[in-house]
């Protein structure tokens, strides 16, 4: 495949090419096959060299892509009003997962201290040494912030997850003449190939009428992910335990319900990858450089919560889900009037409902104990969809 990409640098080239060998090392080490959610892991988060354990920027103009946060500080101050009204009901603590630059917790933080939203607690679990030390330098004005290493055994408050689920390892599935093969990776000549190889029945399981899909149609299912829905509804239900206040976790990602994610249409999965803002379908180019993700099955994680005792709480589009909190508003505390400040806010929050942008393509899962949404969040809820 011939991909018209920038060229890295020879720092970014030699990282690469150290978690290359890597790679190639556990493929040898299991028998010349490995998993593609094996693969996905040690290309992202292998120790010093994966894409998200490495140190190369991943936000904004000098990284791979931007995220909402980045776009207007509107997102984080809607964001803020959100958690305070679950916080409300649970604790005023926050946990956020994957915080990118610290923006969006700048952001939640400024908001809540302008607003008198009670916050005693924000803690941050981050994997990434490089976005870390970013978060650090961001956040020093404010002491209530902690990094974690993993998940805290119990929690009562808000969870936030801002294009968490979208970087966990999937696992990819092929439909072939006699059921379904697990396409993992293999080596030949020295270089990265797929192999298919006969795949477990419960890998195949949160697939919705598989045995109707085409021979030949390619998939990704989400058991890393879902494994993270475990672990938070274990830690809210000890943080029940231990304070009698539950929780919610507020969930934004790009994806779909089962019912829309395997459709024809999307035959060859949605599996993509992004380098110095460029999307392209090659997970083998440059390990390491750039990210690898997939859209997330929200009916998938929402099942798996349930399953583990958290209840939903709502599932709608970010766009419903940023208007009903209050985006709007936010937006007209500045003066259309003064079109130099506004007009930028505008395009911002634009592109964060547009149909044709963020707005029906992200989407919001809020799962939790013992906590629920205001009453006006009631017409923008999709859960029967999932």
């Amino acid at each position: 495949m011939q991909l018209n990409l920038p060229a890295p640098s020879p720092d970014a080239l030699t990282a690469s090419h150290t978690l290359q060998n890597l790679i190639a090392e556990e493929i040898r080490r299991h028998e010349g096959w490995i998993s593609f959610a094996r693969y996905m892991e040690l290309a992202l988060y292998a120790p010093d060299v994966g894409y998200y354990s490495g140190g190369a920027a991943k936000l904004g103009k000098d990284g791979d892509f931007t995220t909402a946060p980045e776009i207007t500080s509107l997102f984080g101050e809607t964001l803020a009003h959100a958690a305070g009204d679950l916080m409300a009901q649970s604790v005023p603590k926050i946990l956020e997962f994957g915080a990118g630059t610290g923006k969006l917790a700048l952001d939640i933080l400024t908001e809540c201290a302008a607003a008198g939203i009670p916050l005693e607690r924000y803690w941050i679990v981050e994997l990434s040494g490089e976005l870390r030390a970013r978060q650090q330098q961001t956040l020093a004005g404010f002491p209530q912030v902690t990094w974690l290493d993993d998940f805290p055994q119990a929690f009562s408050g808000v969870v936030l997850g801002n294009e968490v689920l979208d970087a966990m390892p999937v696992s990819l599935v092929v439909k072939g003449e006699n059921g379904w093969l697990e396409r993992g990776v293999a080596l030949k000549d020295g270089a990265y190939v797929f192999e298919d190889l006969p795949c477990d029945a419960e890998l195949v399981e949160q697939i919705p009428d598989e045995a109707e899909l085409p021979v030949g149609y390619l998939t990704e299912v989400h058991p890393v992910a879902a494994g993270f829905m475990r672990s938070l509804a274990n830690m809210f239900t000890a943080g029940m335990e231990q304070s009698g206040k539950g929780g919610a976790a507020i969930l934004l990602d790009y994806g779909f319900p089962a019912s829309e994610y395997y459709l024809g249409q999307r035959a060859q999965g949605t599996l993509m990858c992004h380098y110095r803002h460029h999307s392209h379908p090659d997970p083998f180019y440059l390990p390491g450089l750039q990210d690898i993700t997939a859209h997330v099955d929200f009916t998938a994680m929402a099942y798996a919560a349930v399953r583990s005792g958290l209840e939903m709480v709502g599932y709608m589009s970010q766009a419903a889900f940023l208007l009903t909190a209050g985006l709007g508003d936010r937006l007209l505390q500045t003066s259309p009037e003064d079109a130099r400040s506004y007009l930028p806010k505008a395009n911002a929050v634009q592109k964060l409902t547009s149909p044709a942008e963020m707005g029906e393509l992200f989407k919001v899962l809020v799962v939790g104990l013992g906590v629920q949404l205001p009453d006006q969040f009631d017409h923008a809820d999709q859960s029967r969809r999932l």
